[in-house]
């Protein structure tokens, strides 16, 4: 890798043959997905779309694919049956959001075990291995702004070509069986950089003129996340392509603060790692009814957007997501323009004065229910 951040395709083919079959044989021996996507950031020549490393475990074909992502298909068979779901579980878009790679090994770990059997087609991401290598949400760019496309705006860097590869992994994936008895799912797991006074919380992307699913509402609940936010406009962050280009029941999942590798508290994320362990094998889900009283649902009034170098964000770096200020209370101000609660309620979610101009620097929300 070159010292400008600059990525070229040169970065890919610069790995010792002989040390990445040595580093596979040692994950497909033990397991470790962590250590194998850290040690070839930049991927492998020996793989890519057209040319899988695979091997069979308790009648899964477990096929890599490129560095940090993993396809997991079950046998057809009459004692497994004909998958019906779909499912993306993907964590590191940010890579220093440590405790969903390590949900996300966890999970790779007990199938690589033959702890758990694999029942519908499954592919497991770790989306930044530089950032992960760093221990930054990013190198250059925000991956998670990126999807949709949007990475072809923006100047070559790692980011932009690792978004590239994931949406055509993902498309590869979700067109692999287009039958109509097919459901696709993404649950994209992240930790958030400030507190919250909801710990756990999971964005709904915009649905448009699609409803808004209580079963998926019922289903986070059971991983531990009752507090949901509702999209309110098309997006570049991962689970909205997956649920605006394949129909897929999608979540940005944030599961607490942002913590260093080795510093997570795992059994605090043991309902999450359960019920997805339960969904791939497809075990009963044993999901309640929605109720709009065990939830915490909030909408999206907008952005706050950083216009020029003169923004002034008003909120105090301590200030917690979901921190509700009063009608009339001023929250920044620009070139020309200032920012005032409307409503009661209305309360912040990540804010950050610290992003370029022409980006979000506060997303604002009000409490809701649903009928």
């Amino acid at each position: 890798m070159t010292n400008d951040n600059k990525f070229t395709a040169q970065d890919l083919t610069d790995i010792n043959s002989a040390n990445f079959c040595q580093a596979y044989q040692q994950f497909v021996k033990a397991g470790d997905f962590i250590a194998l996507t850290r040690q070839f950031e930049h991927g492998f020549a020996q793989t890519g779309r057209d040319n899988q490393l695979s091997f069979i475990v308790k009648q899964a074909k477990v096929s890599l694919l490129d560095t940090g992502i993993l396809l997991v298909e079950p046998e057809n068979s009459a004692m497994l049956g004909k998958p019906s779901k779909s499912i993306v579980i993907s964590s590191g878009i940010h890579g220093n959001e440590t405790a969903p790679i390590e949900i996300v090994q966890q999970l790779i770990s007990d199938i690589l075990a033959e702890k758990v059997q694999v029942k519908h087609r499954t592919l497991l991401i770790m989306g930044n291995p530089v950032a992960m290598n760093i221990a930054k949400r990013f190198q250059t760019e925000n991956l998670n702004r990126l999807f949709s496309g949007k990475h072809q705006n923006i100047t070559p860097c790692y980011e932009k070509f690792r978004a590239e590869r994931i949406e055509g992994y993902v498309s590869d994936f979700f067109n692999a069986d287009k039958s109509t008895d097919v459901t696709n799912y993404h649950y994209d797991l992240h930790t958030a950089i400030r507190n919250s006074k909801h710990e756990k919380f999971a964005i709904y992307p915009y649905q448009g003129d699609k409803p808004w699913n209580k079963e998926q509402l019922s289903f986070m609940a059971a991983c531990g996340v009752n507090t949901i936010l509702f999209g309110h406009g098309p997006t570049g962050t991962f689970s909205y392509f997956s649920s605006a280009q394949f129909k897929a029941h999608a979540f940005t999942v944030e599961l607490g603060k942002v913590r260093p590798f080795g510093e997570n508290n795992m059994a605090n994320f043991q309902a999450m790692t359960d019920k997805l362990t339960a969904l791939v094998s497809d075990k009963d889900l044993a999901l309640q009814e929605f109720d709009n009283k065990n939830f915490n649902l909030f909408t999206a009034l907008g952005d706050i957007t950083k216009v020029s170098d003169n923004f002034e964000l008003f909120i105090d770096d301590a200030a917690s997501n979901f921190t509700d200020y009063p009608v009339d209370t001023l929250l920044s101000t620009d070139t020309n323009q200032e920012y005032r609660t409307t409503q009661k309620g209305e309360s912040i979610v990540f804010p950050n004065a610290n992003v370029g101009n022409g980006q979000r620097a506060v997303l604002m929300v009000v409490p809701t229910t649903l009928t």
